[in-house]
């Protein structure tokens, strides 16, 4: 009998543990269908290829210091009152086509940019906190796994809007199928 409550007490203490991660696991499908349905038709748009080609060959022989000064450039920019950087990456042809997919969102895009093949922001919606996302899992497990890859990102709460959201991050491919850099688009689940 001892064995018996033992055992169930194992089961009820591993189903208590599991709920969470099954509850978490719900949110992927209807990010995935928003993504297939709403993003994929515009990701290849040749503004976002040509910012991307264009940004590579520019940055193809940075090192991972030069990466890493960029960044601590961005993040001090964020809060200071010249912002070189930002206002370049912000006011590029790429930067205004994310915010005009966003706006045309209907508020289920809360944030977007798109990264190069070494994780550096080559335009956004908004401004990210850091500059370099090599180095995180949205495009460590999309561009870092290779073409035709989405990875979907557990949920959090948005500081600023305070509203559910997940990062659904994906593989950006040129004409012939090479991967050259990824998207990621905050996706509001609250508004799907």
């Amino acid at each position: 009998m001892k064995h018996f409550l033992t055992g169930l007490a194992a089961t009820a203490m591993m189903t208590l543990f599991l709920q969470p991660a099954r509850a978490e696991e719900a949110h992927v499908a209807p990010v995935t269908a928003y993504m297939k349905a709403h993003v994929t038709g515009w990701v290849n748009d040749p503004v976002i290829i040509g910012a991307i080609k264009a940004q590579n060959a520019k940055h193809a022989n940075l090192s991972e210091a030069d990466i890493v000064a960029l960044d601590k450039k961005w993040r001090a920019e964020v809060d200071a009152a010249d912002k070189p950087l930002i206002t370049a990456t912000l006011g590029n042809a790429v930067s205004a086509f994310l915010k005009a997919k966003q706006a045309d969102s209907k508020g289920a895009i809360a944030e977007v940019f798109v990264m190069d093949n070494k994780g550096l922001n080559v335009g956004q919606s908004e401004v990210t906190s850091d500059y370099w996302q090599g180095d995180e899992a949205k495009f460590q497990k999309s561009f870092g796994v290779g073409k035709d890859v989405l990875f979907v990102d557990k949920v959090e709460k948005d500081e600023s809007s305070q509203a559910l959201q997940s990062q659904a991050s994906m593989t950006i491919s040129d004409e012939s199928g090479k991967p050259i850099g990824a998207i990621t688009v905050g996706v509001n689940l609250e508004a799907l």
